[in-house]
């Protein structure tokens, strides 16, 4: 059973940091992509970073490029998402997503997977 499990979210000032942790289990990390998304207030759920677990490559949006560094840990079965110089504008919800490839004799699909979210709260 595919499971990631979110947590180090919480209250920081403006300009603080804080690292949110996303313990996944269940699937093969090589055959995934792993994504923080946020969803702030009012607004819809958004991308802003993922690692490919293939080849460690990395993607950010550009509000938090410079700022927020996605890592993994394989050793933990761990994604960490280490938040700099954080904003009120970061306030959200942070979800932790698996993209995960499955592959069958007959057949190559992907599936999403979601953790519960954890809530970052900036404080100006």
């Amino acid at each position: 059973e595919v499971q990631l499990v979110e947590s180090g979210g919480g209250l920081v000032q403006a300009g603080g940091s804080l690292r949110l942790s996303c313990l996944h289990s269940g699937f093969t990390f090589n055959d995934s992509a792993i994504g923080w998304f946020h969803r702030a207030p009012g607004k819809e759920r958004v991308g802003i970073s993922c690692i490919s677990g293939s080849d460690g490559s990395t993607w950010y949006e550009d509000s938090v490029k410079g700022r927020f560094t996605i890592s993994s840990d394989n050793t933990k079965n761990t994604v960490y998402l280490q938040m700099n110089s954080v904003k009120p504008e970061d306030t959200a919800v942070y979800y932790c997503n698996a993209d995960i490839i499955f592959s069958g004799s007959l057949s190559v699909y992907s599936q999403d997977y979601w953790g519960q979210g954890t809530q970052v709260t900036v404080s100006s």
